[in-house]
């Protein structure tokens, strides 16, 4: 697999397509700390980890629907294996006006646009979520 943060992404999409309430990916660091990002920021009720029957570890997400439609409207990979996306804390995206949020790996580790900004440091934008 070359990209798994956009495996999951994908997979995500397509759970909430279909009306699942879980969906389940490989586990890995970089997946946990974007999961956590979107857990703070409110998009998806949780996660847990697990393992499948050949030992495994899984992430199993909650996902969150507010009247029957996804929390989740627009899911998009910006930064990928073969084209990688760097802005400094000032340059980094709005997504809708600041009524989405874009993820970003940074130095202080993985966190939201606006914990970013705060934190004065720029980094490599992951993906935006509305």
């Amino acid at each position: 697999m070359n990209d798994p943060l956009g495996d999951m992404l994908t997979r995500i999409r397509n759970a909430q397509m279909r009306g699942k309430s879980t969906v389940s990916t490989p586990a890995s660091k970089l997946r946990a700390w974007v999961l956590d990002v979107l857990a703070d920021e409110g998009y998806i009720r949780g996660y847990e980890k697990s393992f499948d029957k050949q030992g495994h570890a899984t992430l199993v997400i909650s996902l969150k629907y507010f009247d029957g439609t996804p929390v989740i409207r627009e899911l998009q990979r910006v930064s990928t294996p073969g084209r990688r996306v760097y802005k400094g804390s000032t340059e980094l995206p709005q997504v809708r006006q600041g009524l989405g949020v874009s993820i970003v790996s940074t130095p202080k580790g993985v966190m939201s646009d606006a914990a970013a900004r705060t934190a004065n440091v720029g980094g490599e934008v992951l993906c935006t979520v509305f």
